[in-house]
């Protein structure tokens, strides 16, 4: 399918809250129906590797399979939409600056990441300590009791990854830039899960993590339904049926 090009994003009508997560760090929490997130590279050079769940019954998850193959890409943008693993719409990304968003690198643990930076721990380090991204899911996830068993493939927002003609994929440098931002709209009651640790595959020795700004607004509301003429849901005839598939959950 074809996508949008990056664009510059609307003004938030009434922002309802903000919080920033630090460099290396971690957050998780609900997202509700018809809530958006505008999430923010704050200095450039972020990496948000991201886990979706539906709060109202968490063994429905994003499928990273279903969601790249029903859209027919290999990468997230504005357009397209993240489905769960039961053929729903969990979320869509409605504005991006950007245009290119990793769905496929994974989420690094802590033997790549002393390996890649050393081991640097908080009894010695205090906040600037080397933090993992796999370790950081799981400890956002232990707070909603979810665990290892429920790691799935995540998204890694801000980071691409280039392919060449044998299929290797290798880490682009410097892709998003300082105010890099995009919208993601929550379709269905979402537990999310984020930790701002470095890309995988960024092939830096450097630990050099960065913030991102998290900016909750309303986008439609609860009882209402996404137009059938949302860029989102009429990009392809895969996303309508998505979105009836969701829909449904709260009529």
């Amino acid at each position: 399918m074809s996508t949008q090009s990056p664009v510059d994003l609307a003004p938030i009508p009434q922002v309802l809250w903000e919080t920033v997560i630090p460099a290396g760090t971690h957050w998780s929490g609900v997202l509700r129906r018809g809530i958006a997130l505008r999430i923010v590279d704050l200095e450039g050079g972020a990496n948000l590797a991201a886990l979706f769940y539906r709060h109202d019954d968490l063994l429905e998850r994003y499928n990273m399979a279903d969601t790249l193959k029903a859209q027919h890409t290999a990468h997230l943008t504005r357009g397209h939409a993240l489905y769960s693993d039961m053929g729903r719409v969990m979320a869509s990304i409605t504005a991006d600056t950007l245009g290119w968003h990793d769905p496929l690198g994974g989420v690094g643990d802590a033997a790549l990441f002393a390996r890649q930076y050393g081991v640097r721990r908080y009894q010695d380090e205090r906040n600037a300590m080397v933090r993992n991204g796999r370790d950081s899911l799981l400890l956002e996830l232990a707070k909603h009791g979810l665990g290892t068993r429920d790691l799935v493939a995540n998204i890694n927002f801000f980071s691409k990854l280039a392919s060449d003609e044998e299929g290797a994929l290798t880490f682009v440098p410097h892709h998003s830039p300082a105010g890099a931002a995009f919208d993601l709209r929550f379709e269905m009651n979402t537990l999310a899960a984020f930790s701002s640790a470095p890309h995988p595959f960024d092939p830096s020795s450097a630990y050099e993590p960065k913030p991102v700004k998290l900016i909750a607004y309303r986008a439609y509301a609860t009882d209402a339904a996404v137009p059938a003429d949302d860029p989102c849901r009429a990009a392809c005839p895969e996303n309508e049926r998505g979105f009836v598939n969701t829909d449904r959950l709260f009529v």
